[in-house]
């Protein structure tokens, strides 16, 4: 190699080396920039939450107005109705829509379905709690859980189809023709050995789907509404936790206040044990769709 080519071959070999530098400094930068400032929300939530939590916030009522104490044992109670009610409602929409854009997705009503998934997740709540107030909350003239619980699963309808259809895709050919050829019929290959194999990352999508909806007040307030009482009955208002932080924390009492941010504690706690749950289904997916 002449002197020239050498030069320039060091040159090439500084620049590459500068640019990976440049480019791994630069994602530092970016991951420190989403970090940051999620630490700071978490640490805020925390500091102003852990006051806030102790046995009657999650076994007592929520007390009248000038009356310190209390909990909001109803809204906790409440919120989990509401979740399932949305995934009763989402969940097989989802997973039945995305095992049929895996399985049959070539043509074009499957390109329409898909396209909508991917409009209907970037729809406003608020938008989805004005489409159900108008079908369900006007014709009933009343606000319900059933209402609320249906803005919830409409939300989680995408997630869960974008996602049963990704890890239904990752599942070998070989699997399904193996079943195939022993008799099965696509059905039950599907039932049997496609969504055994895929079942890991379809649960993961489901975490995700209801840690979305999981703090959500905007439809609810549309929908479900919220009351200071023990209620489980789906066809009347429902409190939950979301609305139970915006009415509280916008009142200029300070122990209501002071719950408001343990509500919200409670709320990000929950998302946290969902994420972990969904990191941790992860784990075994690729082994499982290998």
């Amino acid at each position: 190699m002449s002197l020239p080519t050498a030069r320039g071959a060091a040159l090439r070999h500084v620049r590459r080396r500068a640019v990976n530098g440049l480019m791994w400094g630069w994602g530092v930068v970016c991951v420190l920039a989403a970090v940051i400032p999620l630490g700071f929300v978490l640490y805020y939530v925390i500091a102003q939450g852990a006051s806030g939590i102790n046995l009657d916030f999650f076994t007592q009522l929520p007390k009248p107005v000038g009356e310190p104490g209390g909990g909001m044992a109803n809204a906790i109670v409440g919120s989990l109705i509401l979740v399932g009610l949305a995934s009763l409602v989402g969940l097989p929409i989802g997973i039945l829509g995305g095992i049929y854009l895996a399985e049959f997705g070539t043509n074009r009503f499957a390109w329409t379905v898909r396209f909508f998934a991917d409009v209907l997740s970037g729809v406003p709540s608020i938008v989805i709690g004005i489409f159900i107030w108008a079908m369900v909350v006007v014709p009933t003239h009343t606000l319900s859980a059933l209402a609320g619980g249906a803005a919830l699963g409409v939300m989680m309808i995408p997630t869960v189809v974008r996602t049963t259809e990704e890890l239904v895709r990752l599942v070998p050919v070989s699997l399904r023709e193996a079943s195939l050829s022993l008799g099965a019929t696509h059905w039950r290959t599907v039932l049997k050995i496609v969504l055994v194999a895929a079942k890991g990352g379809i649960v993961t999508g489901v975490l995700l789907a209801v840690s979305r909806i999981a703090g959500e007040a905007a439809p609810l307030l549309l929908t479900a509404g919220s009351n200071q009482f023990w209620s489980t009955h789906i066809n009347q208002p429902m409190p939950s936790l979301p609305v139970q932080i915006f009415t509280y924390a916008i009142q200029p009492y300070e122990d209501w206040q002071r719950q408001a941010w343990a509500a919200a504690l409670v709320l990000v706690s929950l998302v946290f044990v969902l994420s972990v749950a969904a990191r941790y289904v992860t784990r075994g997916r690729f082994r499982m769709v290998r």
